[in-house]
């Protein structure tokens, strides 16, 4: 049943203008009143709907957290408080360059309101326990210092790593020296290495020392602060929960720390960004190694292998959405943010502004942190997002791959743009946008359409001019869509499109040659593209189900098989065609086929007169029977190996009576 709605629009003190009806569309709202300072002296008409019994909307972002205060005091005032959501609009859609087309911006700001009316992904989460217990390595100087900090609310050990003086024992805290070696884990579970530790002697008097040196030794904490001044411990260690480096650049570092650190006690809710299909990875099989993409690019180094698949540590995984972004078969989803929410999103945006405008929007995907925040000052201080632009807000850009990319194609955009964070982000971006552009290049479009840019960039009108094919029916994985948006912005459906290496879509070549058709690789490919004839000895290939993991490459023993990357879009794809195949050996006593001609020839021709087992015998001809032609020879031929003599005559009643 839906929800009777209110939709409260106000024009920020009539700097922004909007389109009531179309709005209240979007919205799906019975009502919708518009008033200019809601914040402000129009507040009332806020706290008059909040009393109401219908859903409210704001389409105010920036003051969420008043209207919430405000909710609060209605409730306590009646007992009772209207459901409130909040929606910006105004920096995304309604403060833009002075020359900015009116109808775009109303467009922009009902596909933005419709794609808030979408069911939000529920992620699970998990609890996370920590005692306090602290670890902190670096110099003596600083660990004392940063010790002294945070005495009074965690469990403190000091690992210095120096010959620092210390002036006074202290009760508060334990000190050792040694060197850090290794470290693993996150908040609540870090387990650290370390080499040539001594544990202080606060005994005695005069100068403090250390005892005896352990060549290795290990420590488990619950929080971990890396005074060291080196490189960090884990690769994105602002990714790592529980774990804080002091940059030896900034000042102030001890105190931001501490401040911080002190407040990581207690029971912690930890999303569970993924999930995981372990018998659709495509990592090894049977020890031969295939896949390694989502191990390559976890920036947290929360991915590991297990075997013939992957595992992910649910308590280092920070959500960044990469290992979803390039799994060929979908083993990883995202649980926050996932493919078909996205999609979905995506499509309905371009759907109200197309409706609205008649022309083909342009889509950036930016992150609801630093993104969002150049979007609010650009608004404010400059022309704003273009008037065909709309934003797509997402925890981490990471986790847009080339599916995602062609997915907003297909929904009918004219370009899809990328605001990406810091260059560390752009990196992390830059294979699937590789993949994207070369799949528009190959299907006749410009591989510009798609591109990773700067905040300034966002003010800059595009040209959509010819450029937009019809939108597709979104429907289907990432690979599905892919394949559909690709064919439909292709003019012919030709030769296959040549990607780059590395992609997940391809064919494989076979060297007839050298393969002697053993099936291995059909045994063990992960995703059924190769497959066996029933009725010959022969290679089965369907195309449109190889994700490019190298298992068959690895696993050949006569390495006859190379990787082609590619995207074939045409209907040949989707059926198996033969790779290579010969015509079987039949025996030479019943006829059944069976093994490979080629093969039994070749093993005759090496054995035949060759090995002392073969010469000045009939043996050879072993060879050239089927399993139960060949046993049955070795028992019963007048000279074969394991025949027996001739079988004695039963004896019967009337022998026992002559005798």
């Amino acid at each position: 049943m839906t929800a009777h709605k209110t939709l409260l629009l106000c024009s920020c003190d009539k700097t922004q203008s909007f389109d009531p009806d179309a709005l209240r569309a979007a919205a799906d709202a019975e009502h919708v009143v518009a008033v200019n300072q809601l914040c402000g002296k129009d507040m009332k008409t806020a706290a008059e709907h909040l009393g109401a019994r219908n859903d409210v909307l704001i389409a105010c972002g920036q003051q969420a957290a008043l209207f919430e205060r405000l909710a609060e005091d209605v409730y306590a005032e009646i007992q009772y408080a209207a459901p409130l959501h909040t929606i910006d609009i105004r920096d995304r859609a309604g403060w833009s360059a002075p020359n900015a087309n009116p109808r775009r911006l109303h467009a922009k700001q009902a596909a933005l309101i419709a794609a808030a009316q979408l069911p939000s992904p529920m992620a699970p989460a998990k609890t996370i326990l920590s005692s306090g217990v602290c670890c902190i390595v670096g110099p003596t100087e600083l660990a004392i210092t940063m010790a002294e900090l945070v005495q009074d609310e965690l469990g403190v050990t000091c690992i210095v790593n120096d010959a620092g003086p210390i002036q006074l024992p202290s009760a508060a805290y334990d000190v050792a020296k040694g060197q850090l070696t290794g470290a693993y884990g996150a908040l609540g579970n870090f387990k650290l290495e370390f080499a040539h530790l001594q544990t202080l002697n606060p005994a005695g008097r005069g100068e403090l020392g250390y005892g005896e040196s352990k060549a290795t030794a290990r420590s488990e904490c619950d929080v971990f602060i890396d005074l060291r001044g080196s490189a960090p411990a884990f690769p994105s260690h602002q990714k790592r929960n529980g774990y804080f480096w002091a940059d030896p650049k900034k000042t102030g570092e001890l105190e931001r720390i501490a401040l911080t650190a002190r407040e990581r006690v207690g029971e912690f809710e930890k999303t569970v960004y993924f999930r995981l299909e372990e018998s659709l990875c495509a990592h090894s099989r049977a020890n031969q190694p295939g896949c390694t993409r989502c191990l390559d690019v976890c920036p947290t180094e929360a991915i590991f292998s297990a075997g013939d698949h992957i595992q992910i540590d649910s308590d280092i995984c920070a959500g960044c959405g990469s290992c979803a972004a390039v799994c060929p078969t979908s083993a990883v989803t995202m649980n926050e943010t996932p493919f078909e929410a996205l999609t979905k999103a995506v499509d309905v945006m371009a759907k109200v502004y197309r409706e609205q405008t008649d022309e083909s929007p342009r889509l950036v995907f930016h992150t609801l942190g630093t993104g969002a925040e150049a979007m609010a000052y650009l608004a404010r201080y400059d022309d704003g997002l273009a008037d065909d632009l709309i934003p797509m807000g997402l925890e981490h850009t990471d986790r847009v791959g080339h599916a995602e990319i062609m997915a907003a194609f297909g929904a009918g955009y004219a370009e899809v743009l990328i605001l990406a964070d810091n260059e560390l982000d752009r990196r992390a971006l830059s294979a699937e946008v590789e993949l994207a552009q070369a799949m528009l290049k190959g299907s006749g479009n410009s591989p510009g359409r798609v591109r990773v840019i700067n905040a300034i960039e966002l003010c800059d009108a595009g040209d959509n001019a010819g450029r937009v094919s019809d939108p597709v029916l979104l429907v289907g994985g990432r690979r599905d869509i892919t394949r559909v948006t690709v064919a439909a912005m292709s003019d012919t459906v030709g030769a296959p499109i040549p990607l780059p290496a590395g992609a997940p879509y391809g064919a494989i070549d076979v060297d007839s040659d050298k393969c002697t058709l053993c099936l291995a690789c059909v045994s063990l490919c992960p995703t059924g593209a190769l497959g066996d004839h029933p009725d010959r000895p022969e290679i089965q290939f369907t195309e449109n189900a190889c994700v490019q993991c190298g298992v068959c490459d690895s696993t050949c023993p006569e390495t006859a098989i190379s990787m082609r990357p590619q995207l074939d879009v045409s209907k040949a794809a989707l059926v198996a065609r033969p790779l290579h195949g010969e015509e079987p050996f039949e025996c030479i006593k019943c006829g059944v086929p069976f093994g490979v001609a080629s093969t039994i020839n070749r093993i005759v021709e090496k054995l035949e007169n060759q090995h002392w087992m073969y010469k000045n015998s009939d043996n050879v001809q072993l060879i050239k029977m089927c399993d139960d032609c060949r046993v049955k020879s070795q028992f019963h031929g007048d000279q074969a190996p394991m025949a027996k003599g001739e079988r004695p005559r039963v004896r019967t009643r009337d022998d026992y009576l002559d005798s």
